[in-house]
């Protein structure tokens, strides 16, 4: 019988994936350490144990979100900012 949070896994790891396209170190390693990062965790069956890990990779989705909004800001700021006056 499949897992139910088989898909919630799928979803996961989709977001991570489109969200590592922009990654500052590459989008290689990005994808190579997401790779890693999920066939370390195959195995793994305990619906609850599914559940916290699922969690953790929302946390590193919204630390992903941060950094690119923060990237943004940095950039915007320099291009405007007169740093004479």
């Amino acid at each position: 019988m499949a897992n139910p949070l088989r898909g919630e896994v799928f979803k996961l790891y989709k977001t991570l994936l489109y969200l590592g396209r922009e990654y500052p170190q590459g989008s290689a390693y990005f994808k190579e350490r997401l790779k890693s990062a999920f066939m370390k965790n195959k195995d793994v069956t305990d619906p609850e144990k599914i559940k916290k890990l699922v969690a953790r990779g929302d946390f590193v989705i919204k630390e992903l979100e941060a950094l690119y909004f923060l990237r943004k800001y940095r950039a915007m700021k320099k291009r405007y900012y007169d740093p004479e006056r």
